[in-house]
């Protein structure tokens, strides 16, 4: 018994100590050989799985701006006329569940798969959505959107981070950017929903219950499917990811599918090594210990918590009745302008993303927000609004259409600009961190914040004027400017085996801008060659 477990432990050591002569070797390659599929062209099996995947965020979108809708016409049909703090508790408990369910779906998804916890979120939606369409009182419809925010923390978590691991790298930030597409496109499609159940009695419960739908869809079409190539490498699943890749890249070879399969497979021991057999506790420390990942951290979740508490959703929760404040008399309506405002620059921001890059457009665009957030503060001073925030009169000035014109720009910059691209930034992360962690914090910091603009909104418009609360928002805008210029780097078109050697560079601002700079060089050069090599065969 002894011998066979001394013998076990010996079988163990040399594994460990096989992998470790495995991965100290790779560090003599050059990784750039073995990533060079990705030089050739990707199918639109990458598209069509990114685009599946997206349905997840058209739920959030969805269940997120729906409740604009909601609110206005709920009437007395939970028991009573709802005031500012109940609107508040019904609003920011999906922001709270969303919280819990970032949380539950970054413990699982490294154990159990990135398409495991998309199924559970789709089975929350479609629980939730139920719950809230049958509800008669304050109570019901709390569990009900805190049930939805389970969804909606789940779905924002993974999907995001399965397209990046699915898609090839030039069109990564376009592909994340599907999703964005499809929460912007859930949203506009929520106030056109509440548009047409505006006059039917009990309207809003059909509003609620329509969310379950597209759910259903995800459902059926997940199998469709396949599992990221890097969870199935973790694994110990290379075939099936050599079967994925091939898919993704049908113009690469045989043996540049084996050689994507092996840079994946490197990167993933070294994780593997770092990580061993240590807790979600000890990775989330390396957040904070290892000073890249925490560089990576305060980039990642520091724009995150900026898209948040700049005050963009407190139009997706509260722009109907803003709009009813300012005399509106069809405020839904009026909110499906700044819906589709949202949608149409989210298209923009997928264009340009990868073109562009992350960095020039939220430098080009978080001035503007800024800007039209303080032309819309000054604007409500004009508006006769009474401290309970109810109007004076209900005459529609010039001010309030310029409140409606200054929201429109602030929505078109940041849907061009930091809305879309705070969900990239989980590229910034090393595997290792990735998924149970670094994804995990950079949603936590978007639902933390989330909940605070939710819970506040109203109340801080009470206390210190519509004016004053959209000058706070401004005033965080603008910082946040001049954060992004000195602390976040431009990645575009990187791997995310390579991002991980920019925060090792401080916040990497420069070394990001000169290893682009190197890779434009080389792929001129390499270019030169080709065309050289060419002619002299002519």
């Amino acid at each position: 018994m002894a011998d066979s477990d001394q013998n076990s432990v010996s079988s163990k050591m040399d594994e460990k100590n096989a992998v470790a002569e495995h991965v100290e070797a790779s560090s003599h390659l050059n990784l750039d050989d073995l990533d060079s599929i990705e030089n050739t062209e990707s199918s639109r099996y990458a598209w069509l799985v990114s685009i599946t995947a997206g349905v997840g965020g058209l739920l959030f979108g969805y269940d997120t701006g729906i409740i604009s809708a909601i609110l206005v016409y709920l009437g007395t049909d939970l028991g009573e006329t709802l005031n500012a703090s109940q609107k508040e508790l019904i609003t920011s408990i999906t922001s709270g569940g969303a919280f819990l369910g970032a949380i539950c779906a970054g413990l699982f998804a490294d154990k159990y798969g990135r398409k495991l916890p998309i199924y559970s979120g789709c089975a929350l939606f479609i629980i939730g959505a139920i719950i809230q369409a049958a509800s008669f009182s304050i109570a019901q419809m709390t569990v009900g959107r805190l049930v939805v925010g389970l969804g909606v923390g789940s779905a924002a978590m993974i999907v995001p981070l399965y397209i990046a691991e699915v898609a090839p790298a030039k069109y990564r930030g376009r592909m994340i950017g599907l999703d964005n597409m499809s929460i912007t496109g859930g949203q506009l499609i929520s106030y056109g929903i509440g548009a047409a159940f505006a006059s039917v009695s009990n309207g809003w419960r059909y509003m609620a219950g329509l969310g379950a739908v597209p759910a259903i869809v995800l459902c059926c079409l997940l199998p469709l499917c396949p599992e990221s190539p890097r969870q199935l490498i973790c694994q110990n699943k290379p075939d099936e990811a050599a079967k994925v890749i091939a898919k993704i890249f049908p113009n690469g070879t045989s043996e540049q599918v084996q050689q994507k399969v092996q840079h994946i497979s490197i990167h993933v021991e070294q994780a593997q090594n770092a990580l061993g057999n240590k807790s979600v506790w000890w990775q989330i420390k390396q957040l904070y210990v290892v000073p890249s990942n925490l560089r990576a951290m305060i980039s990642a979740c520091g724009l995150m918590a900026i898209s948040q508490l700049g005050g963009f959703n407190s139009l997706m929760y509260y722009s109907s009745t803003l709009f009813a404040l300012v005399g509106f008399s069809n405020p839904v309506a009026v909110g499906t302008v700044i819906a589709g405002t949202n949608f149409i620059f989210t298209w923009v921001n997928l264009m340009l993303v990868d073109r562009i890059g992350r960095r020039r457009i939220l430098l080009c665009t978080m001035w503007g927000m800024s800007v039209a957030l303080i032309c819309a503060a000054i604007c409500f001073h004009w508006i006769p609004i009474n401290h309970d925030l109810t109007l004076k009169s209900s005459h529609i000035g010039a001010p309030a259409y310029l409140v409606l014109v200054s929201m429109v720009i602030y929505v078109g910059f940041y849907s061009s600009g930091m809305g879309n691209t705070a969900w990239l930034s989980s590229e910034f992360y090393p595997m290792e961190v990735r998924a149970a962690v670094g994804t995990m914090m950079l949603t936590l910091s978007c639902w933390g914040s989330n909940i605070i603009v939710a819970s506040t909104f109203l109340t801080q418009m009470e206390n210190t004027t519509p004016s004053g609360a959209f000058g706070f928002y401004a005033g965080i805008c603008f910082f946040g400017w001049i954060a992004v210029y000195f602390c976040y780097p431009e990645v575009k078109g990187m791997t995310l085996e390579d991002i991980r050697e920019v925060f090792k560079h401080g916040f990497g601002v420069k070394y990001a801008r000169q290893a682009q700079k190197d890779a434009k060089y080389k792929s001129r050069n390499q270019a030169s060659g080709d065309v050289i090599a060419v002619s002299g065969k002519v």
